[in-house]
């Protein structure tokens, strides 16, 4: 990039972060409860990954997208030999997905996007303000 990075360019990085965010934990959420006959084959939650990222011409410091990656969460072993995916012990894998700190995370994401749409309205009238005082 060249330049320093204005308000809108930190504002749009960080709301891409929070949809990447927001994603991961639907994904998570749509997968939640599924089951297999397998403990590798279990479905893991995602989680992404994130890292600072210092504009040294402006001082602006922004978020940026690291990886997404597979929680390193162990599947829930349940025995249930009637289930159709059970293994020979009548064992399935349950996925290892906390619905309600998806529910969170998706909360806490859709909130964080929401005030920087806000922050970015904000610039966008003090903006106008000013070129209204010329």
């Amino acid at each position: 990039m060249s330049g320093p990075r204005t308000i809108f360019d930190l504002a749009q990085r960080s709301m891409s972060a929070q949809l990447v965010r927001m994603n991961a934990a639907a994904s998570n959420l749509a997968n939640a409860g599924t089951v297999s006959a397998t403990e590798e084959g279990t479905y893991r939650p995602l989680r992404p990954v994130f890292a600072q990222d210092l504009d040294r011409a402006s001082g602006l410091s922004g978020v940026r997208v690291e990886a997404v990656v597979r929680d390193r969460a162990r599947p829930i072993r349940e025995h249930n030999p009637d289930h159709p995916l059970a293994n020979e012990e009548g064992d399935v894998w349950n996925t290892p997905v906390d619905e309600n700190a998806e529910m969170v995370e998706m909360m806490e994401s859709a909130r964080q996007y929401q005030n920087l749409v806000e922050a970015l309205s904000t610039a966008k009238q003090l903006m106008l303000e000013t070129m209204r005082l010329k």
